[in-house]
């Protein structure tokens, strides 16, 4: 297995990956294994179909169920004003 050094990382970038592999209970190293694991998974096979892009990225979720709300009748289009001379 290879293994990399990343120097020069700011604080912010280190303090935030710190935050998020302990929400996960995952060391440092783990959790930069998974962000650069999946990050270039997603790159892998480009997607032609932006529906399936959008289902893909939000598949996590697990589903959301929307109400939508009733649709209306359409509205007249707007009449242009006659130009004044």
């Amino acid at each position: 297995m290879a293994s990399i050094t990343i120097r020069d990382l700011d604080d912010r970038t280190k303090e935030r990956l710190r935050v998020r592999a302990a929400k996960r209970r995952h060391s440092i190293e783990a959790e930069a294994r998974h962000i650069l694991r999946t990050t270039l998974a997603r790159d892998e096979v480009p997607v032609a179909d932006l529906a399936i892009a959008i289902r893909e990225r939000f598949r996590a979720l697990d589903g959301i169920d929307l109400t939508l709300p009733d649709r209306e009748p359409m509205r007249p289009p707007p009449r242009p004003t006659p130009r004044r001379r």
